[in-house]
């Protein structure tokens, strides 16, 4: 299944928990309405008829309790979607975890930090943060809206007790739930089954109230409170048995589907089935101790607590069902011994020669793998030689400036550094307005940037970009908003704004935004053909912005209209064109279905590759489109 039928299943899944939340709903006020009888009845034992009976409790009530019960289960669910609005930050406090940071002097530590950068740089996502959780079972999740806020959770268990192949298994199975779309779906259902469980909870405190009433109180009105108490309880119970089911029946084959993902990215099924066999032959197995660990077990790589009838209520596939559909003839034995950690070596860096050498290999195959009708297929799959490319080429990155993309002040400073002008004479007046402006330690940061870096080669800028937003992450609101305005001012300095420029302000406005300046609700898919003028901005610029060697842009631009069914749209003129109305262009089209966007993207990559030659240049700002369009483009490697 490739990314964008996965994207519009999440989607459809995401109103199917929707339909089942209502169902849980109703099911909730009928038995809700049903003890209020029975308490009504109770203390009500004089009561001569039926008649007087059901002239006491009419339509009326039965509407007051039915409005009540659904109003406390909606504002519970919203009141638990809100606390995690900051995305997979908030799952990660709530389950008590460390943020992982570089230089710890914990080389296990180290070790999950080089293997969740390595996947991002191979899928051309940002790198999200790392959080450990104190416990010694083998685990992991991945949690967040989308790639922009999405965290990776990992235990200590998993990060001692695993070889390096078997937790890079667990992060591509955890990177193939980002890709699905299945985080959002994760924190939604969160959400939504507080709400259906919060009624158990009133009934709870009901019943303390009731009991220490009852001996100040007449007996009657002191056991109706406790019977009203003991009946909530049991309904909460009843809240928390759909709960169950909801989730079982939406995370099983999704599971499924993120391991069969996770073999696909690394090529190596020993990878993630020793990791399960790991499981299987651990004492402690996958399970957690943290109290909030129900609320996220179906969000887990691997079944987190015990359950009654784990069969029905189970939120992951058996063990061995999952081992066997990853290794066909496997013997059934688990791995009980645990896994020898040796310390990696650090890796030296690789010589610029030797870089530009891999550059121009990767570069010769870069435009016959997008001229093809498969040049989607990528986007969210990435492969083990886009793992391969990714360590090669964060080993060939100076040390100076993977440091400084490794935390808050120099990840600032590099985004500064990035954009400093050629012309020495704008380069001081930036400096000189970031010594004006910049908190202290940022701008210290870029000046010694400034010093030891004549410049960042252009196939490090994106990966260096990808690094930095995890680390920018961390700012608090105000220092971003100090950043972001800081970044505006550098590039407009010169009275002009290069591509490489729009790329690093539109991929940190893209990314940041959704993080500290999160937008409430989400509007609805619309179809590509009702966006043709923004098809016709986005495909002119792409036009213009490449060299095109020994062709019409109208060439270009005609090879890229046929990708679109010939849609009736013209090359505009290049003095009506601007980097605004990109902006605009592709804020419309990250709107439309994601079943909609395979074709708008080899429109892109059709006008992209009609010389037959790709730069650098022109394969990056194909990946930073795309990434703008929330779909996550490795680099384009074959």
């Amino acid at each position: 299944m490739n990314f964008f039928k996965s994207q519009d299943i999440a989607r459809k899944n995401t109103r199917y928990l929707v339909v089942l939340f209502l169902l849980a709903i109703v099911s909730l006020v009928v038995l809700t309405n049903l003890l209020v009888i029975l308490v009504f009845n109770h203390l009500n034992v004089n009561v001569a008829s039926t008649e007087i009976l059901n002239s006491r409790f009419d339509w009326n009530t039965i509407f007051i309790v039915s409005a009540g019960v659904t109003g406390i289960i909606l504002f519970g669910s919203l009141y638990k979607v809100v606390s995690l609005s900051g995305g997979g930050a908030r799952v990660a406090e709530m389950m008590d975890a460390e943020l992982i940071v570089e230089d710890s002097g914990d080389a296990n530590k180290q070790k999950i930090l080089n293997v969740v950068e390595e996947m991002a740089i191979a899928s051309g996502t940002p790198v999200p943060p790392v959080y450990l959780l104190e416990e010694d079972g083998i685990n992991a999740f991945a949690a967040g809206y989308r790639a922009s806020d999405a965290v990776i959770g990992i235990t200590r268990g998993a990060i001692e007790k695993l070889s390096r192949d078997q937790l890079q298994g667990v992060v591509a199975h955890e990177f193939s739930h980002i890709f699905n779309g299945d985080m959002r779906l994760n924190i939604r259902l969160i959400g939504i089954l507080h709400g259906i469980t919060i009624i158990g909870t009133i009934g709870y405190y009901m019943l303390r109230s009731g009991s220490r009433s009852s001996s100040r109180r007449s007996k009657n009105n002191g056991g109706g409170i406790v019977f009203l108490g003991l009946g909530l309880m049991a309904i909460g119970y009843a809240g928390t048995f759909f709960g169950n089911l909801i989730k079982s029946a939406v995370s099983r084959q999704r599971e499924f589907l993120a391991d069969a993902s996770a073999v696909q990215f690394t090529r190596n099924a020993d990878g993630i089935a020793g990791a399960l066999k790991r499981i299987g032959g651990d004492t402690t197995g996958s399970l957690l101790e943290n109290s909030h660990t129900a609320e996220i077990s179906h969000a887990l790589f691997s079944q987190g607590i015990s359950t009654y009838l784990e069969g029905l209520f189970a939120t992951h596939p058996p063990l061995d069902e999952r081992i066997q559909r990853i290794e066909p003839y496997w013997d059934g034995e688990y791995e009980y011994a645990p896994v020898e950690f040796k310390h990696a070596e650090p890796e030296e860096d690789i010589s610029t020669q030797q870089q530009a050498v891999k550059t121009a290999a990767i570069l010769a195959t870069v435009a016959t793998a997008m001229e093809t009708e498969n040049v989607t297929e990528h986007v969210g799959q990435p492969s083990i030689e886009h793992l391969d490319y990714s360590h090669n080429l964060i080993a060939g990155i100076p040390a100076i400036l993977k440091n400084a993309a490794h935390e808050p002040c120099g990840a600032r400073a590099l985004v500064y550094f990035m954009v400093l002008d050629k012309d020495q004479e704008i380069r001081k007046q930036q400096l000189h307005h970031l010594m004006a402006h910049a908190d202290p330690g940022a701008y210290q940061e870029t000046i010694k940037l400034n010093l030891k870096i004549d410049a960042i080669e252009n196939e490090h800028r994106l990966p260096l970009i990808d690094m930095a937003l995890s680390s920018l992450r961390q700012l608090s609101k105000k220092q971003y908003h100090l950043f972001k305005q800081n970044l505006d001012i550098l590039i407009e300095m010169d009275t002009k704004i290069s591509l490489s420029e729009w790329i690093i302000q539109k991929l940190v406005s893209h990314h940041l935004d959704r993080v500290f300046e999160p937008k409430r609700g989400q509007k609805e898919k619309r179809a590509l053909k009702k966006s043709q003028n923004a098809c016709a901005t986005l495909l002119s610029l792409l036009c213009y912005a490449g060299k095109q060697h020994g062709i019409e842009k109208q060439h270009a631009f005609e090879l890229a209209r046929k990708q679109l069914d010939s849609f009736d749209i013209q090359l505009l003129e290049k003095s009506k064109l601007n980097l605004n109305m990109l902006n605009q262009a592709l804020d419309e089209l990250a709107l439309i279905k994601p079943l909609e966007k395979p074709r708008l993207l080899k429109a892109c990559a059709a006008c992209i590759t009609a010389d037959k030659m790709v730069t650098i240049a022109e394969s990056e700002l194909f990946r930073a489109i795309a990434d703008t369009l929330d779909c996550p483009m490795p680099p384009l490697v074959v």
